[in-house]
């Protein structure tokens, strides 16, 4: 029997949950809503990078040879183009990298290793513009809004960076319990931001709350924000939305070396060869130059002249990102769909219906996020790790799924979403079973 066919099939079941689970569960398909991947389709909207890389060349605009070593902070026309789309000065921009994690890894490692500028006027003791290693202060810790990205926490756990769990609101972290933090802690040397559809609650920071993170006052002098505007161009409606300038807000706070803003064309071109940036201070810039010219001699000059020539402007970007919406919007629709036709009337269930990004964050009753996981993989769907969205692994009420629905076929989505739904009310009916 064909997807589509499978797919109507169960639609039209009027068996019980359970029974329906059970169909579910014999089908056995191989699904995989784990990852915020693109698929191959949107990968194929940029087919021309790979297509047409001869025309590219290898010199930049002013003749330098890409193909030699050099420019520690990437090509000029990518720093540029980096600038134009996050909204910052060239100069305070570097290109490098192949995605914005790397970036991030690499950063926060420097910072542990060599520390970071620290005070607004410097420290020029005996580490010049640095404070001392981060590593070198004792005991170093993350604020850590939850949900939040895995791959967040991950590199903290990696890094022996201990996390604090604070509270995700739709419209940023709670700012109360942010705020009181660093300002009684100094060990709380940074803290992880997703500011717009953030990674995996869809969440959007108000503009109060950049103000207040670019404004309160940190009892370390060389706290970080560490700012993942991953999804600064993933928009799933008409409406595009944006948050605060927080390089700007940093500054007129009188914070102006805050903010590590990182950004990435991983989900706008190609996933596995695209181009990151970092934008922030000055000073920032000129640390990260000392720290990375240790680790290499410069970026991949050639893969960056090749985004340069291909994506151009923010109106050539804007128009790419358009015919990935055109992609992605109707495999979200077709999940809120789903969940709405069997979840919703379900107490203690709720979802959102996310403006951007690549996530849709399924709320169970507490107790049944990690068995609903468990269910799913036995009937072949693959989601990620209950719990994996907040820091360690420990949801404290395992309510927590996240769905990713970009890489799968819309069919295949739709039966996914099926899946899930049989799977969390099944769980339910056999939790409650059991209670009895």
């Amino acid at each position: 029997m064909s997807l589509p066919a499978l797919v109507k099939d169960v639609v039209n079941d009027d068996a019980s949950d359970v029974l329906n689970y059970e169909r579910f569960r014999q089908l056995q398909m191989r699904l995989d809503l784990s990852r915020g991947k693109p698929a191959p389709e949107q990968l194929d909207l940029s087919r021309a990078l790979i297509d047409d890389v001869g025309q590219a060349g290898y010199r930049s605009r002013d003749g330098f040879d890409c193909r030699n070593y050099g420019l520690p902070l990437g090509l000029p026309e990518a720093r540029e183009l980096g600038g134009e789309l996050l909204g910052v000065a060239a100069a305070q921009v570097v290109a490098a990298g192949n995605s914005s994690l790397e970036l991030m890894h690499d950063a926060l490692a420097f910072a542990l290793l060599h520390g970071v500028p620290a005070g607004e006027h410097g420290d020029h003791d005996n580490h010049g513009e640095r404070g001392a290693p981060w590593r070198a202060q004792g005991d170093v810790a993350f604020i850590c809004p939850a949900p939040g990205y895995d791959r967040h926490f991950a590199i903290c756990e990696a890094l022996g960076v201990r996390m604090i769990t604070v509270p995700m609101r739709d419209d940023g972290p709670d700012m109360d319990i942010v705020e009181a933090l660093v300002r009684d802690d100094a060990s709380i040397k940074g803290m992880w931001c997703m500011p717009l559809y953030s990674n995996p609650t869809g969440a959007i920071y108000a503009d109060d709350v950049v103000r207040r993170l670019a404004a309160m006052r940190a009892a370390a002098p060389d706290f970080r924000l560490f700012w993942d505007d991953a999804y600064r161009f993933h928009h799933l409606t008409d409406t595009p939305r944006a948050t605060l300038d927080v390089i700007e807000a940093s500054a007129a706070a009188g914070h102006a070396d805050r903010v590590l803003m990182f950004a990435s064309l991983s989900k706008v071109t190609i996933a596995g060869g695209a181009l990151a940036w970092l934008a922030a201070s000055p000073r920032n810039v000129a640390w990260w130059q000392r720290c990375a010219s240790v680790r290499t001699l410069g970026p991949d000059k050639l893969n960056q002249l090749r985004h340069v020539r291909y994506l151009r402007d923010r109106a050539t970007l804007d128009a790419l990102m358009a015919r990935h919406r055109a992609l992605l919007a109707p495999k979200f629709a077709a999940v809120d769909a789903v969940f709405r036709e069997r979840l919703a009337k379900v107490p203690g269930v709720r979802w959102n219906v996310p403006q951007g990004g690549y996530f849709i964050s399924l709320y169970a009753p507490p107790g049944y996020a990690r068995r609903t996981v468990e269910l799913a993989g036995e009937a072949g769907l693959v989601l990620t790790p209950a719990g994996a969205a907040f820091p360690y692994g420990v949801d404290p009420h395992d309510s927590h799924l996240r769905i990713a629905p970009s890489f799968a076929s819309l069919d295949e989505v739709r039966l996914a979403a099926q899946g899930i739904a049989a799977s969390l009310l099944h769980a339910l009916e056999t939790g409650k079973a059991l209670a009895d």
